[in-house]
Formats: C-alpha cells, sequence, structure tokens
C-alpha cells in the first residue's frame, strides 16, 4: 500500500451522549451517490448545514441546504464559501463522458484535491472520499489510476480524519448513461450467485447503502487515514 492507514482507523474516547451538529461540504450532489447522500444529510439532525457545490442549481430546495454555483476551473473564487466541518466527495466521471484522459483527470483529481485544499485551509478536519474497487496509482488502467492517486493527494493534506469509500459496482438508476456500469448492474441482480467465494469482495452495492456509509463515516470517532473496502461498506452503513 503506498500510504499508512489505519482501517478502520483509530477509535477516540468520545462522550457518546453528546451530539454536536456540523456543516457539511457536498460534492457531486446530482450524481447517483451523491443524490443520496442530499437527501439523507437533509433528513439526519446530525448535521445542521448543508452546503452543495454544484455547476448548475438543483431542483430540490431545504431550509439546511446551501447550493453554491461555481465554475470548478476557477475554484480559487469561490474559496470564502468552501469552508465545513467535513467534506463529502461523490464527484467523478467516466472517460467516455468526459471525452479525453484530460477532461477525465480535471474532474476525477484536479477538482476533488483543489476542493479538498482550500476546505482544508478553511479548518475543514474531515474528508469522506468515494473511490473505487481496484484504486491503485500504479493501475495501468486510467480509471482506477486516477482513483488511487487522488486518495493519496487528498491523504497528505493534514486532515484529522480521511475515509475513503472503495465500492465495486453501483446499483441504483443514474440519470445519465452508463453502459459498462449498466451492465454490471444487470448481471449483479440477475446472477447474484457469482459473486460468493473470492469473488464476493466485488457484489454489488446499492446507492443508498454507499451514501448511508458516507454519512456515518462522518460521525464515527476515528482519526488518521483509513479505506473501506467493498464488503465492508455493508457494515458502516448500519447504524
Amino acid at each position: 500500500m503506498y500510504f499508512d492507514i489505519r482501517c478502520i482507523a483509530e477509535p477516540i474516547q468520545t462522550d457518546s451522549d453528546k451530539k454536536e451538529t456540523m456543516t457539511v461540504l457536498l460534492l457531486g450532489a446530482s450524481g447517483l451517490i451523491g443524490s443520496h447522500c442530499l437527501k439523507v444529510l437533509l433528513s439526519d439532525d446530525r448535521f445542521d448545514r448543508v452546503i452543495a457545490l454544484v455547476r448548475r442549481p438543483l431542483d430540490i430546495t431545504h431550509p439546511k441546504l446551501t447550493q453554491t454555483i461555481v465554475d470548478f476551473d476557477k475554484l480559487d473564487n469561490y474559496a470564502a464559501e468552501i469552508k465545513a466541518d467535513a467534506v463529502l466527495s461523490t464527484l467523478g466521471t467516466t472517460l467516455r463522458k468526459a471525452g479525453s484522459s484530460v477532461k477525465f483527470t480535471k474532474v476525477d483529481y484536479e477538482y476533488q484535491l483543489k476542493v479538498a485544499e482550500i476546505a482544508r485551509r478553511n479548518g475543514a478536519t474531515t474528508f469522506i472520499l468515494l473511490s473505487s474497487i481496484g484504486a491503485d496509482k500504479k493501475s495501468v488502467v486510467l480509471y482506477t489510476k486516477v482513483k488511487g492517486e487522488v486518495e493519496e493527494a487528498i491523504s497528505k493534506l493534514g486532515y484529522e480524519k480521511v475515509i475513503i469509500l472503495r465500492p465495486s459496482i453501483l446499483l441504483g438508476e443514474r440519470t445519465e448513461s452508463r453502459p459498462g456500469e449498466a451492465v454490471g448492474q444487470w448481471v449483479a441482480k440477475q446472477m447474484p450467485f457469482l459473486f460468493s467465494g473470492p469473488l464476493s469482495k466485488y457484489k454489488g452495492v446499492s446507492a443508498d447503502t454507499v451514501a448511508t456509509a458516507m454519512i456515518n463515516a462522518v460521525q464515527k470517532p476515528y482519526k488518521g487515514v483509513g479505506i473501506v473496502e467493498n464488503l465492508d461498506i455493508f457494515e458502516w452503513a448500519k447504524n
């Protein structure tokens, strides 16, 4: 492994009766996992404010929700608004949608890292990152290589807690077309017996399960950098 991890990081002794509300900054709120995260965050009284960084307005209003419309190529211009206790990033695209490896890397690496840097300077202590199974900066596959690179880069920014989730096949309805993922979803749903034994680590995981695990990760009293692999996500989603 390319950086020290303590997964599931180191627990901190806390007063379980003391509940403090938090402000959370959400990246990727319009996506499959991000939209589920937003729904849960807005209904969870552990969080008193949710800031969504978006390219265009979301079709939702809520007293707790602040939508910040940004140009992701000029994030420094919005530095004063990129401020929260914790950051949840579900931002991501595909090479097919991005159109080139350069544009893919810009979304999956540059944008996420830039927000992480600004939020950390502004006092954020927790970063929860949606990555992917197989993420590895040494991979020959662009997708998993970039995922591994951004994992490492964010882990070195000095956050008190960085939790990285690496789901396998994501189950849920997207607004955009992802043919490869659709095939994986069909196999996961129709032939679940394939994901047993050594292949169980690749079993599909629903979008709401991943979202719940990410939100629970914000509140879990751990320090350091931890990686939550696909099968562990199901446990982290339990209250």
